[in-house]
């Protein structure tokens, strides 16, 4: 007996970024033959929604006509960008959907839990590069990068003695606190790193995962009024939407940073903009803005106290291997009889263990 894998590869994260989960996978010596074929989106474009399930979907690239064309006769789908419809879930016998990031938006869950197909994610892929970036972000701020840097940009001279230096004068980590807004997989990858270079770490989440070791839990409040840099790593929800508005800044110590590598919507950036153009904060960087409404430049990138990038927090190619080495472990635990981990919607899952559960995967 074999089981047909098909890995559909994306611009972001192409079918190459398999191959070495796939080359385990194959040699893994199961009881199953397994047979992997592949389909290349190349293009960023993707295909308006024609249908209910397919509104359903947000951030894919594709067509899901074309990949319920190359699905079909396949028993496990994995993908990272590509769109998984009603129609790609009815057009093959699938028992397995694996989507290579956090959160499978791209995915219709709520279809695939009807047919009873588990859906596994990736969650925390990206976690280890995420707090890179915002340890980087960190640093920079309270040496006054942004400023020395622009300073350079707009036709400022480089510095002839240390006197020089004065403009740009910062400050070292073991004298700051950071306080992180959110201790899920990348807020406790930043705890340690920050504690590392001397931070002292302070934290919220309302509902807390384990807390790292020397990170103190405290009130949004305590947290704003007590950093020095505050970096947000909460979850998007319809409740959290511009949770950090001017009420908020206003609460932050006078002259403290900001970083959002987290969700652009998070954040009233109009707010964010008068607190930086009043001095209110000290500096701000982030890896998400929000799209203007007519498409012109972000008032926020001509801030010279501002560090903008265009969204690379994951943008590593260990997050891609680690992605790809989960997807294909969920379908080698599908092969070995096993219940693979992170599966989003558990309720697809048999209530009795043992036999009955394996084989009903």
């Amino acid at each position: 007996m074999s089981l047909r894998v098909l890995v559909v590869g994306d611009p972001y994260m192409p079918v190459s970024a398999y191959a070495d989960a796939l080359a385990d996978l194959e040699g893994a010596g199961l009881d199953e033959r397994v047979e992997v074929s592949t389909l290349q989106i190349d293009d960023v474009r993707f295909a308006p929604p024609r249908t209910e399930s397919e509104r359903r979907l947000r951030e894919y690239v594709g067509d899901p006509a074309a990949i319920a064309r190359a699905a079909a006769g396949h028993h496990a789908l994995i993908v990272h960008g590509a769109p998984v419809s009603a129609e790609v879930l009815d057009a093959a016998p699938l028992r397995l959907v694996c989507c290579a990031r956090g959160g499978p938006v791209n995915v219709d869950v709520a279809a695939a839990t009807e047919r009873g197909i588990p859906v596994v994610n990736t969650p925390g892929k990206n976690a280890e590069a995420v707090a890179e970036l915002t340890i980087a972000f960190a640093l920079l701020l309270i040496r006054a990068v942004p400023r020395a840097s622009r300073y350079l940009t707009r036709g400022g001279g480089f510095a002839e003695s240390v006197f020089e230096g004065r403009e740009f004068f910062g400050r070292e980590a073991p004298s700051l606190t950071m306080g992180l807004v959110g201790l899920g997989h990348v807020g406790r990858e930043v705890a340690w790193r920050a504690q590392a270079l001397g931070f002292v770490v302070i934290g919220h989440d309302p509902q807390p995962p384990a807390l790292p070791p020397g990170v103190e839990l405290v009130s949004l409040d305590t947290l704003l009024n007590r950093s020095d840099v505050v970096s947000l790593h909460a979850r998007l929800t319809p409740q959290n939407r511009h949770m950090f508005g001017w009420d908020a800044f206003t609460r932050m110590r006078p002259g403290s940073y900001f970083i959002n590598t987290a969700r652009e919507a998070l954040v009233d950036e109009a707010a964010l903009g008068r607190a930086l153009e009043t001095g209110l904060l000290g500096g701000a960087a982030l890896d998400v803005l929000e799209r203007t409404p007519d498409g012109g430049r972000h008032r926020l990138l001509s801030l010279p106290n501002v560090l903008v990038t265009p969204h690379i927090g994951g943008a590593t190619a260990e997050t891609l291997a680690r992605g790809a080495a989960r997807a294909v472990t969920a379908v080698a635990d599908v092969l070995a009889g096993r219940v693979p981990s992170d599966v989003v919607n558990p309720q697809v899952l048999p209530a009795r263990g043992g036999a009955e559960s394996r084989a009903a995967l």
